[in-house]
């Protein structure tokens, strides 16, 4: 397995010189704590922490989790790593201060998801699916809810599940049979049996919090129907520990593709008591506040899988010998030169690092949105942000997820055949990494959302606002402006500011192909949403190579990480983002060529 190194200095870069973090704080409660001194210094232990406790225990994981008769024992390893964490304070970086945690803002802890997950993703996957189950509290819980859940979340000595998906349903949650009848104390007795619950049973915890989505007896049909409900593991007792068993059990854990160190249930709710978060039959809208954050953590994961697979690659690309270079010796010492002397390898390395730095920097960029739609100041500004987050939010978990893949795919291809055996471990990272276009909601769930909700239901109302935020960025490198005297700036400027019309274009075009043909809309999604990521890729990549060249004309900063972002950068505007035109082109593609077909020619029998 590939050694680790986190990248501080990456997100150094992001956090204080592109995206200028500090004075968006300002309106963030809590955000006046997160100086640069302060972040450099928790970026720099969370990275110790994830490099040096973490990673070595990412391959041994994948022996994966234990069942016997309901009890899982996480891999060796695990629970020792999990209790240095939380004794560290990890858990309660961007928690409350009134229960326990620091109260930092949420960015900071989608930066140091990203370094844990890309450590040992199967491990990170327990406290990360806690922060959602703290931030639907948060949202939608009462006063006894939190006193009774929150501190205990926040602190990590108990975790969050969240429990949507049924053996007959998943996207469709209008199909759900889990059913919850009110007690006479004002509580609830919910059966059913909810599958793919990650972390939904482990042994890291003395008691796990399910977040439950279930139907009352008299909801309406459909997902309005739905209410959200606390199902505790263990009942909370008098004096706020784990007191009694609760109606659930883990009825087995799924075999899968990958993660393997993290446990996926199969829980069993058999008259187990629940509280109803929220109002009934709003559970669906709660849960939102959930899924938002989850598809971002979602999001870094793609980002992550290409930084481990990119590490383990460039390093081997080094130090692997074969053949000649086609433009000369460049080891005449040695039998051959290093593989990454050839094109072909390069392109694959230079692809899996602009995915990995591109995506992360799309992920910080739109952090900055949940940043003050959990601790904004005012109404009025959480308001705003939760419709950008809304909209940024399917772009990342689709487009980033998908290239993670790639990524990954390609680490594997620059090893050959090392690559395919376990004992080099990027197997293992491209096998991980396919999860996350699939939980969350899949890549065509998230360009349906796209398209249907956010830019139609919207009438374009955020598309417009991001795209002019393209807009206002280009300006600055037109000609006559100081900065338009970069040649390579003013290229990627016109570039972005090209795409950004294109943008709104096929989205008017989207909505008028609708009214003639409703397909068209389904039909076109995918190749959307992959548009949009592309045009936002493009963006971020602009930004920084603005700053990259204008902390290099002032004297300033790391020179040759400078250079190296500038560098990365044009490949990804001359050999990456030309893909955009062909899903551009493929959206205009006649509907009756994926529709016309009759279904019973899809029979293989």
């Amino acid at each position: 397995m590939p050694n680790y190194k986190a990248p501080v200095k990456d997100l150094l870069f992001l956090f204080n010189d592109v995206m200028d973090m500090q004075s968006k704080f300002k309106d963030v409660e809590g955000g006046a704590e997160a100086t640069p001194d302060m972040l450099e210094a928790i970026f720099t232990e969370a990275a110790k922490f994830s490099e040096n406790e973490l990673a070595p225990i990412y391959q041994s994981g994948d022996e994966g989790c234990i069942w016997n008769d309901g009890v899982v024992t996480t891999p060796k390893g695990f629970k020792e790593a999990y209790a240095k964490f939380i004794e560290a304070g990890w858990t309660g970086l961007t928690g409350s201060t009134e229960l326990g945690g620091q109260g930092l803002p949420s960015s900071i802890g989608v930066a140091i998801n990203e370094m844990l997950t890309t450590a040992n993703w199967g491990w990170a996957m327990y406290p990360g699916l806690s922060e959602g189950a703290v931030a639907t509290l948060e949202t939608s819980g009462s006063d006894q809810q939190k006193q009774d859940y929150l501190s205990k979340l926040i602190s990590g000595v108990w975790s969050g599940t969240m429990c949507l998906t049924e053996p007959h349903c998943g996207t469709d949650l209008g199909q759900m049979k889990t059913k919850a009848i009110p007690n006479e104390d004002g509580s609830y007795a919910v059966n059913g049996t909810k599958i793919f619950i990650s972390a939904g049973e482990h042994d890291l915890t003395e008691n796990i919090v399910h977040i439950v989505l279930a139907k009352l007896p008299d909801a309406p049909s459909g997902t309005k129907g739905l209410s959200l409900f606390i199902i505790p593991k263990f009942l909370v007792a008098e004096d706020g520990s784990a007191g009694e068993r609760n109606g659930v059990r883990c009825g087995s854990i799924e075999h899968k593709m990958g993660i393997h160190g993290n446990a996926t249930a199969v829980l069993n709710f058999d008259n187990a008591k629940a509280f109803l978060l929220g109002e009934p039959n709003n559970g669906l809208n709660a849960m939102f506040t959930y899924m938002n954050v989850a598809r971002i953590g979602t999001a870094s994961q793609g980002a992550a899988a290409a930084e481990r697979s990119y590490q383990g690659a460039s390093e081997y690309a080094r130090e692997r010998l074969a053949m000649r270079s086609i433009s000369g010796v460049k080891n005449p010492e040695g039998p051959a030169d290093a593989i990454v002397e050839h094109p072909d390898v390069r392109r694959m390395l230079l692809t899996q690092r602009v995915i990995a730095e591109g995506g992360r920097a799309m992920v910080t960029y739109a952090s900055q949105f949940a940043d003050l739609y959990r601790a904004g100041k005012t109404p009025e500004v959480r308001e705003a942000a939760d419709a950008r987050l809304g909209f940024c939010t399917p772009i990342l978990k689709g487009f980033i997820t998908e290239l993670g893949v790639e990524a990954a795919n390609h680490g594997v291809q620059v090893f050959g055949g090392h690559g395919y055996i376990q004992e080099w471990g990027m197997e293992q990272i491209l096998r991980d990494s396919r999860i996350a276009t699939l939980y969350e909601g899949t890549t065509g769930i998230q360009a349906l959302d796209l398209v249907g909700r956010k830019v139609l239901m919207d009438k374009f109302k955020q598309l417009n606002i991001f795209t002019g935020e393209i807009f206002k960025f280009a300006k600055q490198y037109l000609p006559w402006k100081a900065a338009g005297k970069n040649k390579a700036m003013r290229k990627q400027a016109w570039t972005v500011t090209k795409l950004a019309i294109k943008w709104r274009i096929m989205g008017y075009r989207l909505a008028m192909g609708a009214k003639r043909n409703p397909d068209s809309v389904g039909a076109a999604s995918v190749d959307f949403l992959m548009f949009s990521g592309y045009t936002f890729m493009a963006f971020m990549w602009a930004q920084m190579s603005g700053v990259a060249t204008a902390q290099l004309a002032a004297g300033e900063g790391d020179a040759e990480f400078l250079q190296s972002k500038l560098h990365t950068a044009e490949f990804f505007f001359q050999r990456i983002l030309p893909r955009a035109e062909m899903h551009a082109k493929t959206m205009g593609a006649n509907t009756e060529s994926v529709m016309a077909m009759p279904t019973s020619y899809f029979d293989a029998s």
